[in-house]
C-alpha cells in the first residue's frame, strides 16, 4: 500500500514522508496498552467467575477483544511497528484470536483501500446488500450475519474453496493452508478445554466477542455508509469524532478519512495529519460522532430511506456546494 494515495496535491511529499516514518517504540506502546489491558481483564473475569462481578469484565473483555481488528488491520499495513516481522506475527495473532486469517483480511483490505466505494470491486460492499428496511440495519448490528460470514469463511477455505475476483491462485492456496492452520489451532484450544472441563473458550473469548460485536460496529458502519461512491477518499470516507479511550481502542483508526487517502502513515501520526489535511483540503471533511450518525441513518431507515438513496443524497450535496 506505500504506492497509494487516495487524493493526491493535498500535502507536500515532504511532510508526507517525514509523517510516515514508522516506530517500533510507539507500536510496543500502544500494543502492551492494549494486550495488557485485556490480559488484567482476562484475569478479573476468571476471578470473579460465578458471581455478578463477573458481568462488567465479561463486557469490557469483549469490547477489547473486538478492537483488537484494529491492532489486525494496522500490522497488516505494516504501519504499527517499524519491524515487518513484528507486524507479520502480530498481525497473525490477532487474526487467530479474530476467527479471521490475516492472509486473507490483508488482501481484502488491501482491495478495500485501492477501490474504496466502488460499487462492482470493493469487498465491504461486496459482502452485505445496502440496508432496504431499518432490520436490515438491526440485524447486521446484531453482529450475528458478521459470525456467520467468518465461520462460513473458514470452513470453505480450509476446504481449498477461496474465492475473490482480486486474489491471485497462489494468494487463494496461501489463505487456504493459513485457514488450515487456524483451524487445527482451534481444535486443539476446544480438546484442551475439554480435557480440563472448562468453558474459559466461551466465556473469556468466544462469548464476549459475539455479544459485544455492536459497539464495534458503532465504528465500522460509519467510516463509509452513506457517503458518496466517487472515486475520491476524502470525500468517501468518514472521520468520527469521539473520545480518547475510543481513539485508543481503535489504534486512531478513528481518522479514518486521511487514513484511507494516506495508509502509510502509522497511526499514531493520523491526529497530526488530520488537523493538516482538514485545513489545506477546500472541502469540510466527512465528520460524524458515533451518536449522531447512527440516529440518523435509524431515522433515515425508519423514515423508508433506503442506503442507496442515502448515497444519491450525498452525491447531490456535492454537486450543489
Amino acid at each position: 500500500m506505500d504506492d497509494f494515495i487516495g487524493v493526491r496535491n493535498v500535502i507536500s511529499s515532504g511532510r508526507l514522508e517525514r509523517l510516515s516514518q514508522r516506530s517500533d517504540k510507539r507500536g510496543l506502546i500502544q500494543f502492551v496498552s492494549h494486550f495488557g489491558t485485556l490480559a488484567i481483564c482476562t484475569w478479573a473475569l476468571l476471578l470473579t467467575a460465578g458471581t455478578w462481578w463477573a458481568v462488567p469484565f465479561f463486557f469490557v473483555q469483549g469490547v477489547l477483544i473486538n478492537f483488537l481488528f484494529a491492532c489486525q488491520h494496522e500490522t497488516n499495513h505494516n504501519t504499527a511497528f517499524a519491524s515487518r516481522s513484528l507486524n507479520t506475527w502480530v498481525s497473525r495473532f490477532c487474526g487467530f484470536v479474530l476467527l479471521y486469517p490475516c492472509d486473507y483480511e490483508k488482501r481484502l483490505h488491501f482491495a478495500h483501500h485501492r477501490h474504496t466505494q466502488v460499487d462492482d470491486k470493493d469487498p465491504e460492499l461486496l459482502a452485505r446488500p445496502p440496508f432496504v428496511r431499518l432490520r436490515d440495519y438491526l440485524a447486521f448490528m446484531s453482529g450475528l450475519p458478521f459470525f456467520y460470514s467468518r465461520l462460513r469463511s473458514l470452513v470453505l477455505h480450509a476446504r481449498g474453496k477461496v474465492n475473490g475476483w482480486y486474489l491471485t491462485d497462489r494468494e487463494k492456496q496461501l489463505i487456504a493452508t493459513a485457514t488450515r492452520w487456524h483451524c487445527v489451532g482451534y481444535a486443539a484450544i476446544a480438546g484442551i478445554a475439554l480435557w480440563q472441563q472448562s468453558w474459559w473458550p466461551l466465556t473469556c473469548w468466544l462469548g464476549p466477542y459475539v455479544c459485544m460485536k455492536w459497539v464495534y460496529w458503532l465504528q465500522g458502519l460509519q467510516e463509509h455508509l452513506g457517503l458518496t461512491h466517487r472515486d475520491n477518499t476524502l470525500l468517501n470516507t468518514r472521520t468520527s469524532d469521539t473520545n480518547p479511550i475510543m481513539r485508543w481502542l481503535n489504534w486512531n483508526m478513528t481518522y479514518h478519512t486521511v487514513h484511507h487517502t494516506f495508509p502509510a502513515v502509522p497511526f499514531h501520526a493520523l491526529p497530526s495529519l488530520q488537523r493538516e489535511v482538514a485545513s489545506l483540503y477546500p472541502r469540510a471533511l466527512p465528520e460524524s460522532t458515533y451518536w449522531n450518525f447512527h440516529c440518523s441513518l435509524f431515522r433515515s431507515l425508519l423514515g423508508g430511506a433506503t442506503e442507496t438513496e442515502m448515497v444519491d443524497a450525498a452525491d447531490r450535496a456535492i454537486d450543489g456546494s
